[in-house]
This record gives structure tokens, sequence and C-alpha cells, in this order.
């Protein structure tokens, strides 16, 4: 069974790549379960560029297949705000909360129908002497007025899916891992994965 590491320390990202890959047979660890503290800055311009430099930063130093997680919400009234910078929309220091108030006063007076939106999730797959490989996933929706939902993490309680007429953090886990970007990342992941890694598992 390989050993994979996650190269995050976004518990509840974390979580979700945890149970999407439950049925694989792989052992995921965390750098947590690792004892591992490297945070590697995010300096790439687009979601590939920065899942690349923490998988690869990872791979190389802790010689282990890695797998890093790059997401984000694009809103299209806004430009495609707030993009790579989602994590830390509202500052340095990632609070969610904070990041929800930004994006709702920047969309205050947007109608509706203007209000579409996309997650963004694109993972790289590192292993030591071997090409990155990439997998992407993409959900569209629309940015609610006011927060609901008491599941998910980040944007998920403002983020309407209009097909099930539910928020991201109105789902339970196994609802919203059915039709997220991340699951769909996840699953072109174990697609290709006997041709990116050699096994089945």
């Amino acid at each position: 069974m390989n050993q994979v590491v996650i190269a995050s320390n976004n518990q509840g990202k974390i979580k979700e790549i945890k149970a999407l890959l439950a049925d694989f047979d792989v052992d995921i660890r965390s750098l947590k379960d690792l004892g591992v503290d490297i945070n590697v800055p995010e300096t790439g311009t687009t979601f590939q560029e920065n899942a690349r430099l923490k998988a690869e930063t990872l791979s190389n130093q802790l010689n282990m297949i890695t797998i890093a997680d790059d997401s984000g919400l694009v809103v299209d009234a806004l430009n495609g705000e707030p993009g790579i910078f989602s994590a830390r929309y509202s500052g340095p220091e990632k609070n969610s909360e904070k990041n929800i108030k930004k994006l709702l006063s920047r969309l205050d007076g947007v109608p509706p129908e203007k209000r579409t939106a996309h997650f963004v999730c694109v993972i790289a797959l590192s292993q030591p002497g071997k090409t990155t490989c990439f997998a992407q996933g993409r959900c569209d929706g629309m940015i609610t007025t006011e927060k609901r939902g008491q599941n998910g993490f980040g944007y998920d309680p403002v983020f309407l899916v209009p097909d099930k007429h539910l928020t991201f953090a109105e789902m339970g886990e196994k609802d919203k891992n059915e039709i997220s970007h991340r699951a769909r990342a996840l699953q072109q992941l174990r697609d290709n994965w006997r041709n990116w890694v050699g096994t089945d598992q």
C-alpha cells in the first residue's frame, strides 16, 4: 500500500480528501500525522502553480508521494475575485468569517442573476524523480446574500448550488462530496492513479 501525504494544514480540506479516498487502498497521512511543520509560501499566480509548489516541495523534502490541493472561489461579478487569494481575501490570518463578510460587502447590490460563481480545485501529485501530474475539478453555483447552513468550511455557507437549492454548508458531507470541485478533481486523480503512480493501489 502506498503511503501518501497531503501537503496541507487545512483540517477541513484534509478531512474531505481522506473521506473521498477512504475506499482507495492508499495510506493517507497529513503533515500533522507525520509531525511535520512545513509551510510552503503560495507564490504562484494560478491554482496549478500553487498546487505544484506545495506538492513538489513536500515530496522532495519528505521523499514521499505527495498530493497538494489548491482551490478557491471565482466570482464573475468581481472579475474572478477572490480566486487564488480565497483563503487570504481579508488578510493573511485566513479568517473565514472575515472573508465571507468582505465578499458579501463587495457584492452588495448585485442582483441574484449576476451573482454567479464557481469553485475550482487543482490537485498536484508529485513523486520523487517523476513529473508532477494534475487533476482539476469545478463546481458552478451562486453567491447568496447571507450565510446559510452550519456544515463545511470556508465559503461553503454562501455558495449555493442551484440544482440542489442548498448551500454547501446546508448539505451533509456525503451530498457535498458527490458534487464538489474537490470530489471531481479527486475522481480524476483516482482514474489516473495507475498511469501516474504505476500501480492500481
